[in-house]
């Protein structure tokens, strides 16, 4: 069946509209402003028509033949830990330390060691960090 202007888009058309905006823009056509009005106009465009026209003045750019990023042949050897996780670890770290040194503080302007409270602080954060390091999900399974 051919398409014609008034014929309901799709989510599956509007995201390759959408596409075919964001290589425009990279390739200079389009400014930032322009993208991001015609990609509030795209998402609230119903028809074919109105995909067409958020386009027209753009030379056709085929989304079927550009090239895929290449996968790399052989398997990782390494498992690289997710950025949010690292993220996680900066913060436990970051925190520890500075309990740490209001400890030392504490302990040397006092002239005694007083019991090591940031144990406290570490060991049931760190526990966590370390199973959902080990236990969790490994790589990126996320789906777009």
């Amino acid at each position: 069946m051919a398409q014609t202007p008034e014929m309901r888009a799709s989510d599956v058309d509007r995201d390759r509209v959408a596409a075919v905006l964001r290589e425009h823009t990279a390739q200079g056509r389009i400014t930032m402003d322009e993208f991001n009005e015609r990609l509030e106009q795209l998402y609230k465009s119903k028809t074919y028509g109105e995909l067409a026209r958020l386009t027209a003045d753009l030379p056709d750019v085929d989304m079927r033949h550009r090239q895929v990023a290449k996968v790399p042949s052989s398997p990782a050897t390494k498992s690289e830990m997710h950025s949010g996780m690292k993220a996680a670890w900066a913060a436990w770290a970051t925190a520890s330390s500075i309990n740490w040194v209001i400890w030392l503080i504490v302990s040397v302007t006092s002239g005694n060691l007083i019991y090591p409270w940031p144990l406290w602080v570490m060991g049931p954060w760190g526990a966590v960090l370390l199973v959902s390091s080990v236990f969790g999900r490994h790589g990126s399974a996320r789906k777009d």
